[in-house]
């Protein structure tokens, strides 16, 4: 069994759904989970400390969303299989996660045996997609029907930094406190601040918030009032 053994990596900010991949790999004599990550920075960091095999990963989490997790993981440690399990399946984030080299893309209705169906085909360097994620690839992608809107234009001129401070600052965190996240000086907070609200054609902190909520890399419910933010 060792010699086959596949090492998981969880990644997604509630604890419950954490608990419940857990019940369910530990069913699997061939899968082990080592380690846990309730945010993207986190899942980031454990990979590098741990290489598992695979990441199962969440999309919306805080700090640093799924995509931008992904796309340092399969930077610092292209081994690594991530696996997407999502309540999203807007086709901006499949897309971009297939770029980045994510070997599958589950929706969070899937089954336990889609789920390690998809671990198995990672090992094996396929790609597995629910069916409806698949349907959606063959008409906006192979079809060659995918138009980026303006607004995900803007967004890829940001640099991976940016994209981080981005969204730390959508979720209503202070300068201060995405410095010291960041291990970077206030003034380095406040340039990539203008930057971005350069780059993305912004004017204040709402049509920031906006923004971030529109391409859903953060979600309602975790945006603070603009009060609670030093800008």
């Amino acid at each position: 069994m060792s010699d086959h053994l596949i090492t998981i990596l969880l990644a997604d900010d509630h604890t419950v759904v954490r608990q419940g991949m857990i019940k369910l790999l530990e069913g699997e004599e061939n899968l082990k989970v080592i380690g846990e990550a309730k945010d993207g920075r986190e899942a980031v960091t454990k990979v590098e400390q741990l290489k598992p095999n695979v990441v199962l990963m969440d999309i919306s989490m805080p700090l640093l969303n799924g995509i931008e997790a992904t796309r340092q993981i399969k930077r610092i440690s292209p081994q690594t299989k991530v696996i997407i399990l999502s309540m999203h399946s807007h086709d901006r984030f499949i897309g971009e996660l297939l770029t980045l080299g994510a070997s599958g893309y589950l929706v969070k209705d899937s089954t336990g045996a889609d789920i390690i169906k998809a671990i198995n085909a990672a090992m094996k360097g396929d790609t597995y997609l629910s069916p409806s994620i698949s349907r959606m690839v063959i008409e906006n992608y192979v079809s060659l029907k995918k138009v980026k809107s303006s607004r995900e234009e803007l967004y890829s001129k940001l640099s991976n930094r940016e994209r981080e401070v981005f969204q730390m600052i959508a979720e209503g965190r202070s300068t201060k406190e995405i410095s010291q996240i960041l291990f970077v000086s206030i003034s380095t907070v406040k340039t990539h601040r203008s930057h971005i609200m350069d780059k993305l054609q912004l004017g204040n902190l709402s049509q920031l918030i906006q923004f971030a909520i529109e391409l859903g890399i953060v979600e309602v419910v975790r945006t603070e009032m603009e009060g609670a933010l030093e800008y």
